[in-house]
């Protein structure tokens, strides 16, 4: 569950004028000081009140981050079905985290990597439940990572696949692909599971120490947050590596690829407005993501000794000189 974000509404006791009022719940696992959710939150605000939902007209949204996500519980009372969409929710009388923790409270995640495997949802066109929402990247993706990297840095013979298995229980998800893949480009496929921050610099080294050694970073909210100290690494040990989105390209990561989370905040306004509109969340298929976002650091690139091909650049969305 700590691998997705989002947000999810209740229904609120209180009225406001005419209007009943709806309180939406946004729960997320970020770092408490990254300005990247706050981006993303602004964007399902943004879509929100052009769906005519204002905070603090007709709902109230309230962001509450991991650590005291159980200080957020459903107000009890009669007021109408509100929508949800949510990175981790807390259950009012368990306080436990996740859709998994209430039956009746409608929920929208944005980032999930595994709904059916994680049992969120019965299926994609017909979730069921009171779950519904959107993937951020798809299993498949692990061998488009690898030939990206191999065409930035076609020397790489030996690749180690980063994960917390704490947060990124759904590592199979992605790995059975990447290991197919390794084998069609003639690449020794690793795991590399880490439990911690000081586990982070002892792989990152192991890659580095041996020559053509190459990384591969899963979709996961520990590495996520430790976005810094991973690129950093990967830089001191010239590791090339390939992120699974724009925020590690931009803290110096050498390349990215990745769907635009903003958007699928955007979307998840969508579902949240039809939800507050009436529509069982069940009925509303999960959705995979629209918008892909390929980054290059061509300073990183420069600083490994990589010449990154001019035709990888043309395909870029964002080239970072």
């Amino acid at each position: 569950m700590t691998a997705f974000a989002g947000a999810a509404a209740w229904p609120l006791a209180a009225r406001a004028q005419q209007e009943p009022m709806r309180r939406i719940g946004v729960l997320l696992d970020w770092a408490i000081d990254d300005p990247e959710p706050r981006a993303r939150v602004a964007a399902f605000r943004d879509g929100l009140k052009k769906l005519g939902w204002t905070d603090g007209r007709n709902i109230r949204i309230d962001t509450r981050w991991a650590a005291d996500a159980a200080s957020l519980k459903p107000a009890r009372g009669g007021a109408r079905r509100a929508a949800a969409g949510c990175d981790s929710l807390a259950d009012d009388k368990h306080h436990r985290i996740g859709p998994a923790a209430t039956r009746t409270i409608p929920v929208i995640f944005v980032a999930v990597s595994d709904p059916i495997g994680s049992g969120f949802v019965a299926n994609f066109k017909e979730p069921g439940g009171n779950v519904t929402g959107f993937i951020n990247v798809e299993p498949t993706m692990a061998g488009k990572w690898l030939e990206l990297l191999k065409e930035a840095a076609p020397r790489v013979v030996r690749v180690a696949f980063l994960f917390n298995p704490a947060t990124a229980p759904y590592a199979e998800y992605y790995l059975g692909p990447f290991k197919a893949a390794a084998e069609s480009f003639g690449v020794q496929a690793l795991t590399a599971p880490v439990h911690g921050t000081s586990d982070l610099e002892s792989v990152v080294a192991a890659q580095g120490r041996e020559p053509n050694g190459g990384l591969m970073v899963m979709p996961d909210i520990f590495l996520l947050n430790h976005r810094a100290e991973l690129t950093s690494l990967a830089a001191r040990h010239r590791v090339p590596t390939i992120y699974p989105f724009r925020l590690f390209a931009e803290a110096g990561g050498l390349l990215s690829y990745g769907n635009d989370g903003i958007d699928n905040y955007r979307r998840g306004a969508i579902y949240a407005d039809r939800i507050l509109r009436g529509t069982k969340p069940g009925d509303l298929p999960v959705q995979a993501p629209v918008k892909f976002e390929l980054v290059i650091n061509l300073k990183t690139a420069t600083a490994l000794g990589l010449n990154i091909p001019l035709h990888l650049q043309q395909r870029a969305d964002q080239v970072i000189e």
